[in-house]
């Protein structure tokens, strides 16, 4: 449908980024979902973006059955949420230094709160809110940079994450740069995570919409609903 793909297990995405975070050198992080396809088909510069990630994972069961179907397999869904879980867990054992960036004020010193108690030899070089004028943006890159993190977090919205990411990332030189979305919220238990079984069953987004209606309505039953008719037009090349 557009976007470069990495077949991985989680493991083996951990792997990946412990050998970027020894390499030291930029490297770029990006999700794969229904929405992210969509908006990259709408996007060229977005799919340009993505397609230049070192490491492209598929979160969303959609995407990992359509690959099937489509002849091409995945070895499993590897959910953002779950990625920054496993790398907070590692970076705390490696002593990997990690910048937070994104949502609301609160919710991002929350986070670095409760994964401070979370994990002994937790080292958080920064964090700063997802909130500041055009004008500020030169001095976010700057701070971050000055920060000299292994791993940066960044949970604000798509695509401005990956076009924030695709502009700086090779001048903030963070070894590992992930878009988390509204993992943060997740993180401080603003926004309940699914019962596994929804998510096993690709009902996750259901269970997103649920929580947040009137937010969510327009990306899940307008936007997304690209998604079918890109599915559709890849079969048909087949």
């Amino acid at each position: 449908m557009g976007c470069l793909m990495d077949n991985l297990t989680m493991e083996e995405t951990l792997l990946k980024v412990e050998g970027f975070i020894a390499a030291g050198t930029p490297h770029q992080h990006v999700v794969v979902n229904v929405d992210k396809l969509v908006k990259a088909n709408r996007d060229p510069e977005l799919r340009r973006i993505i397609n230049e990630c070192a490491l492209i994972n598929v979160d969303g069961m959609p995407v990992v059955w359509a690959a099937r179907l489509l002849g091409k397999p995945l070895k499993e869904r590897v959910a953002g949420v779950d990625l920054f879980e496993a790398l907070m867990k590692r970076a705390a054992e490696k002593g990997w230094r990690v910048y937070l960036l994104g949502a609301r004020e609160e919710v991002v010193s929350d986070v670095k709160r409760i994964y401070e108690k979370k994990y002994a030899g937790m080292t958080l070089a920064g964090y700063r809110n997802g909130y500041w004028k055009p004008e500020e943006e030169a001095g976010v890159v700057e701070q971050i940079a000055a920060a000299k993190a292994d791993l940066l977090f960044v949970a604000i919205s798509s695509p401005k994450k990956e076009h924030f990411l695709g502009q700086y990332q090779a001048q903030m030189k963070i070894p590992f740069a992930m878009g988390v979305g509204g993992t943060f919220d997740v993180a401080v238990g603003r926004v309940k995570r699914a019962p596994l079984w929804m998510q096993k069953s690709g009902l996750e987004w259901f269970y997103r919409f649920l929580q947040e209606p009137r937010r969510m309505f327009r990306r899940y039953f307008i936007d997304d609903m690209g998604f079918i008719w890109l599915f559709l037009k890849e079969a048909t090349r087949r």
